[in-house]
Order: C-alpha cells, then sequence, then structure tokens
C-alpha cells in the first residue's frame, strides 16, 4: 500500500512517517495489515531528506490540486495523513493565506481521496483551537459547539465537518485528531501563538532565556509529541464500525502552565546537574488574547474510551524530548 502524508517534513509529519515506516505496515482498504510499499511526503521544503528507499518527496503546495495527484498517481491501496496547515499566530496576520492553504488546500487533499478507489483512510490533523468564546465549557470536551475565535481554528472546524461529510457520503473513511498544543518542538521558534508553550521548556534546557509572553498561571492544554504520532496510528487503525458520526476526537491532555513548567524543570535539572536558562516575563498583549481565547483544560475521554494513548506525565514528556533531540 502507498501512505501520503502531508506535512511530511514537519516536526510531527517527519516523526510520523518514522515510525509508520519502522513499523511496516497498516490497515489498508482490505481491512487487513498491509505492507507498506510506498510513502509519499509533500511539504514546502525537505531540510533533512528521508533517506529510506520507500520515501518519494514531493516539494510543493497542498493548494495545488496537481501536487496531491502527483503524490496518488494512480495508486488504489492508499491511506492519507493531512498534517500541512499554516499556524495559528501566521493565519491571524494573513487571512487570505490561510485560507487558501488550510482550507482550499484541505478540499484538495479530501477531493483526491475521494477519487481514489477503495475508500481510502483518511486522518486529519486538526485542533482544539476549533472551541473558543463565551460558548467554551472547562474543560472542552468533544460535545461542545464549536466556535472558534481564531482564523486558524475556523480552518481547522470547517475541515472536520468536510471529514464528516465525506465519510457519510462513503467518500473516503476519514477520522480527526483534535490536537492540544503539543510539545516540546525542536529547533527554533515559530509565528504559531502557542510557540511559548514549547520554548518555555526547549530554551531553558538549551541554556537560554525564554521570553514568556503569556501569564505565568495561564493554562493550556498539552500532550507530548510521541503520544501524538501513537495516536495518529491508532486512529487510523480502529475500525470504521467504531466511529461515531462525529468523527472528530480530542485527544487527552495535561493542564500546564508556566509555574509548573518551571517546577518540572527544576526537578530535572536536579537530578541531572543541568544549568537552566531563566523564564523571563515578557507579556505579548496579542498573544495573551489569542490564547485567552482557547481552551484551558481539553477532556480527552472520548479519544480514551476509542483506545487512543493517554500521555505520559509532564516530566516523561520532558524527559522524552531530552533523549530525542539533545541527548546523544
Amino acid at each position: 500500500m502507498k501512505v501520503i502524508i502531508t506535512g511530511g517534513s514537519g516536526f510531527l509529519g517527519s516523526q510520523l512517517a518514522t515510525k509508520i515506516l519502522n513499523k511496516g505496515t497498516l490497515t489498508g482498504p482490505s481491512g487487513k495489515q498491509e505492507p507498506v510499499e510506498q510513502m509519499v511526503l509533500i511539504d514546502a521544503h525537505f531540510p533533512v531528506p528521508q533517506t529510506d528507499e520507500r520515501v518519494q518527496e514531493i516539494t510543493g503546495d497542498i493548494s495545488d490540486r496537481d501536487v496531491i495527484e502527483s503524490a496518488i498517481d494512480g495508486a488504489t491501496e492508499v491511506s492519507v495523513f493531512h498534517l500541512a496547515s499554516m499556524v495559528s499566530g501566521e493565519c491571524e496576520e494573513r487571512y487570505d493565506d490561510a485560507i487558501r492553504v488550510n482550507l482550499d488546500g484541505g478540499r484538495n487533499v479530501f477531493d483526491a481521496a475521494r477519487a481514489i478507489e477503495g475508500r481510502p483512510r483518511v486522518v486529519f490533523a486538526s485542533s482544539i483551537a476549533c472551541f473558543g468564546g463565551a460558548a467554551m465549557p472547562t474543560p472542552v470536551s468533544d460535545l461542545a459547539k464549536r466556535t472558534p475565535q481564531t482564523t486558524y481554528g475556523m480552518t481547522k472546524a470547517i475541515c472536520e465537518l468536510l471529514v464528516n461529510d465525506h465519510s457519510r457520503k462513503g467518500h473516503f473513511d476519514g477520522r480527526s485528531a483534535r490536537l492540544p498544543t503539543v510539545i516540546i518542538r525542536p529547533g527554533k521558534p515559530n509565528a504559531a501563538a502557542s510557540s511559548w508553550a514549547s520554548g518555555m521548556f526547549r530554551e531553558p534546557l538549551n541554556g537560554e532565556p525564554c521570553n514568556l509572553p503569556v501569564r505565568r498561571d495561564q493554562s493550556h492544554p498539552m500532550t507530548g509529541f510521541r503520544t501524538v504520532i501513537d495516536s495518529f496510528i491508532a486512529l487510523h487503525e480502529i475500525n470504521e464500525s467504531q466511529l461515531g458520526d462525529d468523527r472528530a476526537y480530542g485527544l487527552p491532555a495535561h493542564c500546564v502552565t508556566p509555574n509548573l513548567a518551571e517546577q518540572v524543570l527544576a526537578e530535572i535539572a536536579g537530578e541531572k546537574n543541568l544549568t537552566l536558562g531563566p523564564i523571563d516575563d515578557a507579556f505579548d498583549p496579542r498573544i495573551q488574547g489569542i490564547v485567552d481565547n482557547w481552551p484551558t483544560a481539553a477532556d480527552g475521554s472520548r479519544a480514551v474510551e476509542l483506545g487512543l494513548p493517554e500521555p505520559p506525565p509532564l516530566k516523561q514528556i520532558v524527559e522524552q524530548y531530552l533523549e530525542a533531540f539533545v541527548q546523544s
């Protein structure tokens, strides 16, 4: 079978690709485990190319339908993981591009999947940014009304509904993983309004200062990167008969504040004899305003009941980051 991953060179996409390649099989259209013989990664650039001979890398934009079609290339036994997206801060600043990439690009992916014979499985990476505003309960669950207060969240909510409707009509077998903020992303901060969530761990662990743009008591739902990768695969593997009418499943998450992050970092630094960089207050009302319209806690019980994994303790998530990206 062929596996297509949009956003395939990103933080999550690249790790998902490696995990699937190592696993070697996925559930195919037949409902049985089938070998992954081909994998196509789509992204705007590939700073670290994959070396596995099963992998083809396509440099392009998902808003170009031809890019998606070239990835499918007539294959009939296909699974699609749609992860490509502009991030929240970019979407607020560049509305037209957000519509072109997140919404029109999503439609391109879904329409191309619809045209594949054999009703492929499609896993979409959504976000708890689908929720927001006065209608948002605490904690937010999958039963809450979608009232996004950001352009990013709006595009994710619409794509969730498209996945549901394509699945209802039998075009493909879709399911959406509604992600909390995923930590800890390596490298430099990006344009996401939630970038501070990784930065308040990453920079201190690198011995560098972190400029914190939100309140120190700001609660935010977070989960570990390994749990998300396992969740993508687990959601793909679940039999369609177990899914409800709403195929978007909010992943379980920890409620994390900068104050809690400092406590966990101090504990790890003491155990590993690390010298931490400081977390400095650098309040940004624009970032705080966006975060204020996001959930402060998430109820992932529906995903857990389906069999998706829960995140390990926060300390273990930090240790997983050190193991994967810092320590040799």
